[in-house]
């Protein structure tokens, strides 16, 4: 597998905010504890430790096992869910939703970067144990998000009625679909077949795929994590803390030109029930659950959050908290919108007294499987090229390969030295006349560029059928204009080549922050 980095910024994929935490510019240094350099996790570790105590540990490690009970796990997991219990014990974590057979290839990347961030810690700091944690949003009601996923060019999709917490709902009707997706797919189909839940399933294969490098996976849909965080509830339900410390870094952020990612609410909780997922709001002098017959009075709302914390659901707001305070973690690696909203969120941190994780920017790749990189290299472009949108492309090439001179660099600097000589002469006889100048110099240049425009197009239907594989090539990579990343399955490469994965954790540094390019220089042996 060759392989091959370029600079985020060529790849016109980001918002300045992420470059700039990326190259970290001294405007975003407040809203952040550490950057991530491993020379860094000393300190974390530090504050960590002095920070998480024995009973969440302890906590922990038993909805852990729990967890995992009827789950066929590597010693790898089972020794580092028991190393949890001790304090020179940390993890790394990322999270996602639970979208069906994995959902779109970052999720995979998000998973090897922890991974990877957990191996060259334990060589840097010998003394400490480092877990790799995968965090399902089990809780998160957005069906419509994880409901398909894309693989050899096609969508499938799985139809349920179901509706709440996802991690909750019932792989029954799952069944179609597992028979219309084709290829390989034994470890989803006893995955989605032995569980009851989307959770338990989802745990099931993420094992199958990782669980030989020690990752952990946990649903914090517990009871038992809910009531360490019964304080958490209250003050932000009844007191509003979240929303005040967000509006005020919102602020700070949008004062140095940063569009902030999320918006605090009063309530950031949702009411959690079977079938259920819904935010709840204060009405008068009564607390509602939108868009339900479901309401308490303060006092009602108390009890409820002492005896049943399980019911309260934090939002994207205050989830990150909560993850903070279940995990002895160091550090939280995710994609650029994740990156920006956690940058709004260390006023919160703050007042709760929980230590601000490291936040790593997850790796970032395009693979180009054999036949795709033959038609590339036959372009004779960059990689980077690719990144621009089409027509860039094309004149692009046409530019570099035409043996015709299109441009008209030279005889817009003949025409602007030409109109300058006059708009002087002009001047020095009436000045009204030098605007008058200078304006038919400006059509002059207008027209020099439609000349240009037509030139160019004209030697593009020159090299129509050059033009159409070029364009081919771009929509393989970047299928519906979208990075390839964000849109095409993990499937798509693995049934071809069951050692994807491992090529991933053998190439991915998670502290080199450039988007890489991984191109199969031989055709795979075991083509779908």
């Amino acid at each position: 597998m060759q392989l091959e980095k370029i600079p985020f910024a060529d790849t016109h994929a980001f918002h300045p905010f992420f470059l700039d935490y990326i190259q970290q510019k001294e405007s975003l240094r407040p809203f952040y504890n550490r950057f991530p350099t491993s020379g860094e996790f000393k300190r974390q570790i530090t504050d960590k430790q002095a920070a998480f105590t024995p009973d969440r540990r302890t906590t922990l490690v038993e909805v852990l096992q729990r967890q995992y009970k009827d789950v066929t796990t590597p010693e790898a997991v089972q020794g580092n869910i028991k190393a949890l219990t001790n304090d020179t014990t940390f993890t790394v974590t990322t999270g996602h939703q639970l979208n069906i057979f994995t959902g779109p290839l970052y999720f995979i990347y998000k998973i090897v970067t922890v991974v990877n961030t957990c191996r060259q810690l334990k060589e840097k700091y010998p003394d400490y144990t480092f877990v790799p944690v995968y965090w399902m949003a089990s809780e998160d009601h957005d069906y419509d998000e994880i409901k398909y996923f894309r693989l050899y060019n096609k969508k499938y999709t799985w139809e349920t009625p179901q509706r709440g917490a996802v991690g909750r709902f019932s792989t029954k009707d799952m069944a179609g679909l597992l028979r219309e997706v084709p290829g390989d797919i034994q470890m989803f189909r006893e995955a989605y077949t032995k569980n009851k839940t989307l959770s338990g399933a989802v745990r099931h294969y993420v094992n199958a795929l990782f669980g030989a490098e020690g990752l952990v996976v946990i649903d914090a849909d517990e009871t038992a994590f809910k009531a360490g965080f019964r304080d958490v509830i209250q003050q932000d339900i009844f007191d509003n803390v979240a929303k005040k410390h967000v509006d005020q870094t919102t602020q700070a952020l949008e004062a140095k030109g940063y569009k902030p990612a999320v918006n605090g609410r009063d309530i950031n909780f949702f009411y959690l029930g079977d079938g259920l997922r819904a935010r709840i709001e204060k009405v008068g002098d009564q607390f509602q659950v939108v868009d339900t017959d479901i309401s308490f009075t303060a006092e009602a709302l108390r009890e409820l959050i002492d005896k049943h914390p399980e019911k309260f659901s934090p939002n994207v707001i205050l989830r990150p908290l909560y993850q903070e305070m279940i995990l002895p973690n160091l550090a939280y690696a995710g994609g650029p919108s994740e990156v920006e909203y956690w940058l709004q969120l260390g006023g919160v941190f703050k007042h709760f007294q929980v230590p601000f994780p490291i936040l790593m920017p997850r790796n970032f790749a395009l693979v180009l499987e054999h036949a795709a990189h033959r038609k590339f290299l036959r372009t004779e472009l960059h990689i980077r090229d690719f990144f621009e949108d089409k027509n860039y492309i094309y004149n692009h090439w046409v530019l570099q390969h035409s043996p015709r001179n299109l441009t008209v660099g030279k005889e817009r600097t003949d025409v602007q030295a030409l109109f300058e000589v006059l708009r002087e002469r002009a001047h020095e006889i009436d000045t009204t006349l030098a605007a008058y100048v200078a304006a038919e110099g400006k059509r002059a240049l207008n027209s020099l560029e439609k000349i240009e425009h037509k030139l160019v197009r004209a030697e593009k239907r020159l090299h129509s059928d050059t033009l159409r594989q070029i364009e081919a090539v771009k929509d393989l990579l970047f299928p519906n204009g979208n990075l390839q990343e964000r849109t095409d399955n993990f499937l798509n490469f693995y049934q071809q080549d069951p050692q994807f994965i491992q090529r991933l954790l053998q190439h991915f540094d998670p502290f080199d922050f450039q988007f890489y390019i991984f191109a199969y220089e031989e055709p795979l042996a075991n083509p779908a």
